[in-house]
């Protein structure tokens, strides 16, 4: 082969690598939506009890910047018929999208949604994501991974295998094991990996930071929970008061260089938790940039 040729081989061989390279890594966070160096905001099922025009409300009042939808919440008190989800139209997903931009609440992640291995099923849940923006779907179904990453590949939006605790009674039920989380992530596009829920591994008998070293490198988004007790029924408190080691976990995603996004998940006192939402949001705060 002429060297000029080879040259221009290898010049346009190096273009489909550095091309490559830019597809299978999502944008970065922008620090506008970053508390101490984390994109950090509200999962909105921590404000079950209301609508999702109320959940976003909720969480600007916490001082949250991000926010993570999760399916069937109903839209409004005005509309308490309509529920948000995948499925909604687009006339919907315009009045959240509007509700969040005036509040300064920005859409980061959906879940925990069932993904399906019918391509036209899941691609639903994709396309919702990429017209709210959000850059991680979060589900459990491992089954429909193939599937799932076909469509990561297209829509460029991250999948994070979320986790509930361990089950006595369901051998089966296996992605509350970190190592079953990256036994069946490891090989695929590195925008395929774990949606950390630190509180449920607490309930599993794991500590959160063993376990984000396991899957190091595979932390899509977290569910970021501190529990008064490690025990099957703990319950969420403000982080820091609790035993999970938030400031150890905070210290382990910055370590491995996971921004977020993160959501709080605050499971108690549902029906009035709001000074306990800032409560976290302002111990994140109190870290600066050095938790």
């Amino acid at each position: 082969m002429p060297i000029t040729a080879m040259k221009s081989l290898l010049f346009k061989t190096s273009l489909a690598l550095l091309a490559a390279a830019a597809f299978t890594h999502a944008a970065p966070l922008p620090d506008s939506i970053k508390t101490s160096g984390f994109a950090i905001g509200c999962q909105a099922w921590t404000f079950n009890k209301f609508s999702v025009f109320e959940a976003i409300e909720k969480t600007a009042q916490a001082g949250g910047k991000t926010i993570e939808f999760f399916p069937g919440q109903k839209l409004s008190a005005e509309e308490p018929a309509v529920k948000f989800d995948h499925n909604s139209p687009a006339e919907v997903i315009e009045k959240v999208k509007a509700k969040c931009k005036s509040l300064n609440v920005t859409p980061v992640a959906y879940g925990v949604v069932g993904l399906s291995t019918d391509e036209a099923s899941s691609r639903k849940v994709f396309e919702f994501a990429k017209a709210l923006g959000i850059l991680c779907i979060n589900t459990e179904s491992v089954e429909a991974l193939d599937t799932a990453e076909k469509l990561v590949k297209e829509f460029d939006v991250k999948v994070g295998i979320h986790d509930h605790p361990k089950r006595p009674d369901n051998p089966s039920y296996r992605v509350w094991d970190p190592n079953y989380v990256l036994e069946v992530t490891k090989d695929r596009d590195p925008r395929i990996g774990a949606c950390a829920d630190t509180g449920h591994w607490v309930r599993s008998g794991l500590k959160p930071v063993d376990c984000l070293r396991i899957l190091k490198g595979r932390i899509m988004s977290s569910h970021l929970k501190d529990l008064h007790a490690p025990l099957p029924s703990g319950h969420d408190v403000i982080y820091g008061t609790g035993v999970s080691d938030i400031k150890g976990t905070l210290a382990e995603f910055k370590e491995q260089g996971f921004e977020g996004p993160i959501s709080i998940e605050y499971e108690y006192k549902m029906e009035d938790n709001l000074e306990e939402v800032k409560g976290c949001m302002n111990f994140i705060r109190s870290l600066g940039t050095n938790p």
